[in-house]
């Protein structure tokens, strides 16, 4: 398993081994005794897939608070797409900083995104399924968003001339300055 460090401390790109043959490819996504050993000891208990049919769909921007707050490890099943962490952590040298990177199912990747950050992503290509593994069961009562598109954050989604496909909650989410972020950074 290939580990790269992001910008910002914490999240972190995977990138499994696929062997190969005639038949395919198998590839280990996750190993937590390997994980561990790397420094990344998380009980993950709930999996995740979701599907969206058109290209342009975002989903997010989204946290879960504590004492409910979830680490996610995230990948492509099917498609590509784009997704992308910020770092919502009171007091850390990159709060409000923002990491994207393009997750497929031809390269593999994927996303490690720990408790403290939003989590968002946007599909760039159709029929496109996301697999992702959280750590803690979804609370609908810690649940929280903030708008995808908030200038204080600036992401760059690559959407050109794509009007994105929002939820009706994503596109009532709150701006970036009204949230009272949860997360204190423990450097």
């Amino acid at each position: 398993m290939k580990i790269e460090q992001t910008p910002l401390s914490g999240v972190v790109v995977l990138t499994p081994a696929r062997f190969g043959d005639s038949r395919g490819f198998f590839s280990e996504t996750w190993n937590r005794r390997r994980m561990a050993e790397a420094g990344f000891d998380i009980d993950f208990v709930q999996d995740n897939h979701s599907f969206s049919p058109r290209m342009g769909t975002m989903r997010g921007l989204h946290y879960q608070s504590p004492p409910r707050a979830q680490a996610k490890l995230v990948r492509c099943g099917r498609g590509r797409l784009f997704d992308v962490a910020v770092d919502i952590r009171r007091g850390s040298p990159t709060c409000g900083r923002w990491f994207g990177v393009e997750l497929s199912f031809g390269n593999g990747r994927q996303i490690l995104i720990p408790e403290g950050f939003l989590h968002g992503f946007v599909t760039r290509e159709p029929e496109t399924e996301i697999i992702y593994k959280c750590s803690d069961h979804y609370a609908p009562e810690c649940d929280g968003t903030v708008r995808f598109d908030d200038p204080d954050i600036g992401i760059d989604w690559g959407l050109d001339d794509v009007t994105p496909i929002l939820s009706d909650k994503d596109a009532a989410a709150p701006a970036f300055a009204e949230l009272n972020s949860p997360f204190e950074w423990k450097g």
